[in-house]
């Protein structure tokens, strides 16, 4: 793999311009990854040396990903320690789920008025997907378009406000997300909230949508609490 950028023609296959791209991003996304999964645990110092030979890249691309990532929330950038995965406490993790509740409880209602037949169809092709992965038991890509999920919904309330405080907030919590669904009873009751999530956006049942996306959420930090 060229280190600087992988040169991607588009998906038809048709002439036209040729989609880059960067390292970084695919950096980023690998060590994102990392942290969700808890390959690399909260606290954990990141040493440049040792995750550039690990993953077979130089120094410079590893720091900007990392600096990136202290951007998101999810790495801290401690004097004299470094790069270190960031720990949230058990009051960071409940403060934080509760905003975002609140969040999520408003964009239900506000999707429900504003989004058109043709993006409701768009959830739910995300969620039968979601569906889909949790049958074959593939977590993080259950996860990964279980997140796609919640932004979806809140774009659909079309406050740009909202939207950008809420990707702040679920960016930080992306790890926590994760263990919510750690064990069979935990994951099938988080799949079947979004059971209900689908069938009142569907609806069109603001109240209803409102109420699953706060249950939803409030269990989240029940599932997760005992692991902090």
């Amino acid at each position: 793999m060229d280190e600087t950028s992988l040169l991607q023609r588009r998906a038809d296959g048709s002439a036209g311009p040729i989609r880059r791209t960067a390292l970084h991003d695919t950096l980023v996304n690998h060590l994102r990854d990392m942290i969700i999964e808890g390959d690399l645990e909260p606290g954990t110092r990141l040493h440049e040396g040792q995750l550039g030979e690990q993953l077979g890249v130089s120094r410079t691309p590893l720091r900007e990903a990392i600096k990136y990532l202290a951007s998101e929330g999810l790495v801290e950038l401690v004097p004299s320690r470094g790069a270190v995965v960031k720990r949230f406490s058990p009051k960071d993790v409940h403060d934080m789920l509760t905003v975002l509740r609140t969040l999520e409880e408003l964009a239900g209602s506000l999707a429900c008025e504003a989004a058109s037949d043709q993006e409701i169809a768009q959830v739910r092709a995300l969620h039968d997907e979601m569906i889909d992965r949790y049958k074959a038991a593939d977590r993080l890509q259950y996860y990964k378009l279980n997140q796609d999920i919640h932004t979806a919904i809140v774009r659909l309330a079309q406050n740009s406000s909202l939207t950008d405080i809420h990707a702040m907030l679920q960016t930080r919590l992306k790890r926590i997300r994760f263990i919510g669904h750690e064990g069979p009873e935990k994951w099938a009751a988080a799949v079947g909230e979004h059971e209900e999530m689908i069938a009142a956006l569907e609806a069109r049942d603001k109240a209803r949508l409102s109420e699953v996306l706060g249950r939803h959420l409030f269990n989240a930090w029940d599932r997760v609490r005992a692991s902090l």
